[in-house]
């Protein structure tokens, strides 16, 4: 079943900056194969719950197994017989608002 989903996966209790160890985790999301968008404060991921939800344990143990605290927030849309949602959600906001995609 299509999934999508937008994780926060940081480190906690080790400092100011996290960005290496988030650049950590995003590499694993990015070489999962699934479709995935990195933002300021999330990123999203989208393709088969089972799928996505083994690239989110991957990318959270590759600081855990470092014995780094990990914080995850989750957010999930499941629904069926969609795809490509990442994307379509957007364009149909910007159609609704007149702009362009």
């Amino acid at each position: 079943m299509n999934t999508l989903i937008a994780v926060a996966i940081a480190p906690f209790g080790i400092g100011d900056e996290l960005s290496s160890e988030v650049a950590e985790v995003v590499k694993v999301i990015r070489e999962s194969g699934l479709p995935n968008r990195t933002t300021s404060m999330f990123t999203e991921i989208e393709g088969p719950w089972d799928e996505v939800m083994q690239v989110v344990k991957d990318a959270t143990f590759a600081l855990a197994n470092k014995g780094i605290r990990t914080e995850v927030v989750l957010k999930a849309d499941i629904r069926p017989g969609f795809t490509n949602m990442m994307n379509r959600k957007v364009q149909k906001l910007n159609e609704i608002l007149g702009e362009e995609n």
